[in-house]
């Protein structure tokens, strides 16, 4: 899969454009349904499956104070939509001035851009365009007048209740990790880019990968078993999700934090993304860091059980 900043770099020349339109926070059972649905397109009319997304939440522009904590990092987020097949996938930089953008012009301007338009893939309950005024049936409108095909899907539904990136980060909060994988259509896993700590797992004997998780919903605080895969090949991790009570601090702060068990070198910059597994206990004060040692020593002892 390509990803490209802008419309007019695609050039797909003679074949038509099969498109696929949606932030895909977790790209979610509903949103493979859409992209997969764009795909199938593409193959029969030999044409080019392009998935088009965002790369921040329009909230964070729009409405800075309802902005979600979301499902993925945004490269956690393109690698699972390549993993679908697409063609290309075309991300927009969600700004001030593309957020005042009619509905109407975006698409007409997409139109244009990419050449010629075969179809094009939403939600049922998609909505686009300055002050949210474009919709599917705007789309079916200027589809009927440019020339291009809707689909409109609705929600995917699981136990009676539509699978939604709203839904997903509830059941994230409430440590519903299992039902979190059922929506998701693929193992729970949380991803970052591996910051410099405080060095106090190197110090107790255990190097941990602090994970930047800023804007990222997370599971209840305490010690899971996860693994991770690096440069081709799979770890078993224990990971730490909390504020490190045992931890003097006039400040605490919420860290991630991921002992790859059997590895050693370094991951500062590295993007990492840890599939989370079952979780060994809650968090809680130790009296002293030689008492926090002997429970990391018991908790490293359960993930290798788990594994």
């Amino acid at each position: 899969m390509k990803t490209i900043r802008h419309a007019n770099e695609l050039k797909p020349g003679s074949r038509k454009v099969c498109l696929a339109i949606g932030f895909f926070d977790g790209v979610h059972l509903g949103h493979q349904q859409i992209i997969r649905q764009t795909i199938a397109d593409a193959r029969k009319h030999d044409a080019v499956a392009l998935v088009l997304t965002f790369d921040r939440h329009p909230s964070s522009v729009v409405a800075p104070a309802r902005v979600p904590p979301l499902v993925y990092s945004l490269p956690q987020k393109l690698r699972a939509i390549e993993s679908l097949g697409a063609d290309h996938l075309l991300l927009v930089g969600f700004d001030k001035k593309f957020s005042e953008q009619p509905g109407e012009v975006f698409v007409r301007d997409l139109a244009r851009e990419i050449g010629s338009i075969q179809s094009i893939c939403v939600g049922a309950n998609f909505v686009f365009g300055h002050k949210r005024g474009g919709d599917v049936a705007l789309l079916k409108k200027l589809g009927g007048e440019i020339g291009f095909s809707v689909h409109g899907l609705a929600a995917v539904s699981i136990g009676g209740r539509a699978v939604s990136s709203t839904r997903i980060r509830e059941a994230v909060r409430a440590g519903k990790l299992d039902a979190v994988s059922q929506m998701l259509g693929r193992p729970y896993a949380i991803a970052g880019r591996v910051v410099e700590g405080d060095k106090l797992g190197r110090q107790l004997g255990f190097p941990t990968a602090n994970l930047d998780t800023v804007g990222l919903v997370l599971p209840p605080n305490g010690v899971y078993s996860g693994f991770t895969n690096l440069k081709r090949q799979s770890y078993r991790v224990a990971l730490n999700i909390g504020l490190r009570p045992t931890v003097a601090s006039a400040r605490p702060e919420l860290r991630v934090e991921a002992h790859l068990l059997d590895f050693s070198g370094g991951l500062y910059g590295t993007e990492l993304e840890v599939e989370i597994g079952e979780k060994l206990r809650d968090e809680r004060k130790f009296a002293s860091p030689a008492e926090l040692q002997a429970q990391i020593v018991r908790d490293i002892a359960a993930v290798r059980e788990r594994a």
